[in-house]
């Protein structure tokens, strides 16, 4: 992979999110991201080879300090259920809190909560062809509503950091994906929710 004062290009592959031009790889199981979904079981009662599945991993291009600099790289959300929340990721807020980002479906059915500080929802669906935008300020996560692997195209400035202890403080996001019943997805509100204190 280039450095990022270099022009260059990267293929990548559509049902898997992989690129042999990639820089960076790290993958989350099962075990260590347990505790993000309501009423989760005690990850020291899953079996070893349910802790051992990977639930999510992501790939980029090499992070970079220039100014201006940017990171891309894709998401691969597998799916499943814990109780009836679908299959999602930590999400975070950018430590910088003004950045933005971008998600571009490349395959498989998914949706991208954001939440902002004061607390208003959006949901946005991620499919192939469609982008989901992220202002800045906006805590978000992806998470997969359908039966196949959610991949996702991401962008975002270089520098942006991620807080992920953020969404952990307020016992989750105000509203929960959950599957309806009918083949479909809704918004369910978060009972444990703590609303966060702004200064």
């Amino acid at each position: 992979m280039k450095n990022a004062s270099t022009p260059f290009g990267v293929r990548i592959d559509p049902k898997t999110g992989s690129s042999d031009q990639f820089a960076e790889h790290y993958a989350k199981h099962f075990g260590d991201v347990i505790g993000i979904y309501r009423g989760h079981v005690n990850p020291i009662t899953l079996d070893a080879e349910a802790a051992a599945a990977i639930a999510y991993e992501v790939y980029s291009t090499a992070r970079s300090e220039l100014p201006g600099a940017l990171i891309v790289g894709t998401s691969v959300l597998y799916p499943g259920r814990v109780g009836d929340e679908f299959a999602m990721t930590r999400g975070h807020l950018h430590r910088v809190v003004d950045r933005a980002e971008m998600y571009f479906g490349l395959s498989g059915t998914g949706v991208m909560l954001m939440e902002d500080l004061p607390g208003e929802v959006s949901a946005q669906q991620v499919v192939p062809g469609e982008l989901a935008y992220v202002p800045g300020g906006w805590i978000h996560r992806s998470v997969n509503v359908g039966s196949d692997p959610l991949v996702t195209m991401f962008c975002f400035s270089a520098d942006a950091g991620q807080d992920y202890d953020l969404i952990e403080r307020s016992s989750g996001m105000r509203k929960l994906v959950i599957d309806d019943g009918a083949g479909g997805w809704a918004l369910r509100d978060n009972p444990d929710y703590v609303p966060r204190v702004l200064s």
